[in-house]
């Protein structure tokens, strides 16, 4: 992919998963032209990047879409995601050093921070240090294929859609996941690691659902 196609990629991939291009909303390819600042044929190309992650779908006559998923697209994406991030948290406990331990804290620190901020819960600074905690545990799996794999499911819009219906108990109760975490880190026990994240993963997924409903 040229580097015009990534910067469009990123650019659009960006708009999608912060809303600000919302669930069924067209993609017009002179739009996003505009919008990235290139040409349409790196933009051409980067749409389809995003088709294969499932972040834009086409309809029958080829025009371009925010994908919005059906709830059974939803509970799979939890499902798949629980399976995955409790595998890779089971791996990472027999491996992560204290140097990522340590790391973790800190950026769980900015995660507790955000949800304490004065003016009430920083959401965008929730889901910023939220992700670097993911992918900070995923990176010490020391497995290509789950980092390549996860990077996508926790890149998802729905991540921030789901933090979007939590109230500030719900916040500080994912900081308490991240807490019980660490220490099954601390003690390099992956059944315990695995279980954590398990639970984690299932309430996110509750609490998604429960908004959806209302």
């Amino acid at each position: 992919m040229s580097r015009a196609a990534d910067s469009a990629y990123h650019a659009i991939r960006d708009g999608i998963n912060s809303g600000a291009l919302a669930p069924g909303a067209a993609l017009r390819e002179a739009d996003l032209a505009l919008l990235t600042g290139v040409s349409r044929t790196p933009v051409r190309d980067a749409l389809r990047r995003l088709e294969v992650e499932l972040l834009v779908r086409r309809d029958a006559g080829g025009h371009a879409y925010v994908s919005d998923w059906s709830p059974d697209d939803f509970e799979d994406m939890f499902a798949l995601r629980g399976l995955l991030e409790a595998h890779a948290a089971t791996r990472a406990a027999t491996r992560i050093t204290a140097a990522q331990i340590a790391a973790l804290r800190a950026v769980n620190a900015q995660l507790k921070a955000a949800i304490d901020a004065p003016e009430g819960p920083d959401i965008a600074g929730f889901v910023t240090a939220n992700r670097a905690f993911h992918t900070g545990f995923i990176a010490a799996t020391a497995s290509p294929q789950l980092v390549a794999i996860l990077a996508q499911l926790v890149e998802r819009p729905v991540v921030t859609r789901t933090v979007q219906h939590y109230d500030r108990a719900q916040l500080a109760r994912s900081a308490a996941d991240h807490d019980e975490l660490i220490a099954a880190f601390a003690c390099a026990d992956g059944g315990w690691a695995g279980a954590v994240m398990q639970g984690h993963i299932r309430r996110a997924y509750h609490a998604f659902a429960a908004g959806r409903a209302r």
